[in-house]
């Protein structure tokens, strides 16, 4: 029997679902998300395994022009996922203008591996302003293939997996077949506090927050956890904390249960807020907070 296998890469700009289509993809919930743009900062590969396949999804930072060293490094990540695939999945949505897209598409137009392009949020669309779309992606990208989607109703997404798998070349497994990605625990516990900085903070906070695992603990009945919640100004720093800590316990209730769901096992979740000034323009800083190169 012939084995498939293949690095899929989800690319497109900053809000278009490519996170929620790759947890859809995935089966588990390995992307953060939220209603706000830019919140996915690394590659992160989810990896699909059958007896005789192996699909290697990577979901990647929306593309942006860069406005710190962070933005740059994130850039460089999907700069990557250009080269390293074996199909790409382009996505974009109904909203979106030609110009935010032309860059990519322009790039795009001259690589020669299997592209699909996904229409996202079709189930906020007319069907006839779905068709026109898809008309006018074919007359962009002549030699891809487009596709329909609602990542969030699972509209279609069975199609992007079948589709992938008539595309996926003859390969053995990149991965252990038991692995379901790249990322360690403690990066997913992280990204799920980050998350929640997203859901209850506004403005440009959440933007400006970085979040280190201490200390990461497994025993027997509980996961004991210390995690640093890193901001650029004092100011920023007594937001997190709220009047009285109240924000930042609140913070930590929500949090530690949608961790104790993904662990499956009881945990004690300690937090504390840190400033480390504008240090999403510090190649220092973004080095110790693991974002490197």
């Amino acid at each position: 029997m012939t084995h498939k296998s293949g690095f899929v890469n989800i690319i497109g700009n900053p809000n278009v679902g490519k996170s929620t289509l790759m947890n859809v993809l995935v089966g588990e919930r390995v992307s953060i998300i939220t209603s706000k743009a830019q919140t996915t900062r690394d590659r992160i590969m989810g990896i699909v395994n059958g007896d005789d396949f192996q699909i290697v999804y990577s979901d990647t930072p929306g593309v942006i022009d860069p406005g710190y060293k962070l933005h740059e490094r994130m850039m460089k990540s999907v700069q990557t996922a250009f080269t390293d695939a074996d199909i790409i999945l382009f996505m974009t949505d109904i909203t979106e203008s030609e110009k935010s897209t032309e860059v990519t598409v322009s790039r795009l137009a001259k690589m020669n591996i299997p592209l699909v392009v996904l229409i996202n949020k079709v189930d906020l669309a007319e069907q006839d302003e779905v068709a026109a779309l898809a008309a006018e992606w074919t007359k962009k990208l002549p030699k891809a293939i487009i596709l329909p989607i609602s990542a969030l109703k699972k509209f279609n997404t069975k199609g992007v997996f079948e589709l992938i798998m008539d595309h996926l070349p003859e390969s053995p497994p990149y991965f252990p077949k038991d692995q379901l990605t790249d990322k360690p625990e403690r990066f997913f516990m992280s990204e799920i506090i980050r998350e929640k900085i997203f859901k209850y903070y506004k403005q440009e906070v959440p933007y400006s927050v970085a979040v280190v695992i201490e200390s990461f603990k497994d025993e027997p009945k509980i996961v004991k956890m210390r995690a640093i919640i890193v901001v650029e100004r004092e100011t920023q720093k007594a937001i997190i904390l709220g009047h009285k800590g109240r924000a930042i316990k609140n913070l930590g209730i929500q949090a530690r249960r949608e961790i104790e769901n993904f662990l499956q096992k009881k945990v004690f979740l300690e937090t504390y807020v840190k400033v480390d000034k504008d240090w999403r323009r510090n190649e220092k800083s973004l080095d110790n907070l693991g974002y490197g190169e």
